[in-house]
């Protein structure tokens, strides 16, 4: 991966910029044990971070939405996780899956799981509602839609603010890897068949 954009020293960030990476730096993702490096050695933000510092404004508002949805949301750690890695499978995001994968070992995804996510593939759950929320995810990735009755059986499983919350994540997530694609010049890997 050849970066297109040179990374943001720290040191020479606008008033603006220095707020949107103080919010990414020192939030939530910050928080806790780091299980993926959110700055390279001399601070620079890595991944699609260092592009939301290109527009303050719009960098702000979407690293804000980010948060929500990793840290505020109804969904379970495992079908957050899960869900990530799905839209990381569909766009050949390798950040997002780096990332994702260290994120979902922590949230107590087996390697079996992460093979099958990894691949784009529905990994075998014993729980019908992450079934649900998965074949959503899927589904989403796949048309851009629900059917009436997958809207259902998605509401029935992790209601209709985990249904928002999910199509969110989808949406949110794939912006990263389309911003990754941009600036970062991930070129992306074959998109594996829908599940």
């Amino acid at each position: 991966m050849v970066a297109r954009l040179a990374g943001f020293l720290p040191g020479v960030l606008s008033e603006e910029q220095a707020a949107v990476y103080q919010a990414i730096s020192g939030g939530p993702r910050a928080a806790g044990p780091q299980l993926f490096a959110l700055t390279d050695d001399e601070g620079r933000l890595r991944g699609p971070f260092n592009a939301m510092l290109l527009s303050p404004p719009v960098g702000a508002a979407l690293q804000t939405v980010g948060a929500a949805v990793r840290y505020r949301s109804s969904l379970s750690d495992r079908v957050r996780e899960m869900a990530v890695l799905l839209v990381a499978a569909h766009w050949g995001s390798a950040f997002e899956r780096e990332a994702h994968e260290a994120v979902g070992r922590a949230c107590g995804l087996t390697e079996e799981e992460l093979g099958s996510l990894r691949s784009g593939a529905l990994p075998a759950l014993t729980d019908p509602d992450e079934t649900i929320a998965l074949r959503t995810t899927a589904s989403l990735l796949s048309s851009g839609g629900l059917d009436d009755d997958e809207y259902k059986a998605a509401a029935s499983a992790i209601g209709e603010r985990g249904l928002f919350e999910l199509t969110t994540l989808v949406g949110y997530y794939s912006t990263l890897a389309l911003q990754l694609r941009v600036f970062a010049g991930e070129e992306g890997e074959p998109r594996p068949s829908a599940p």
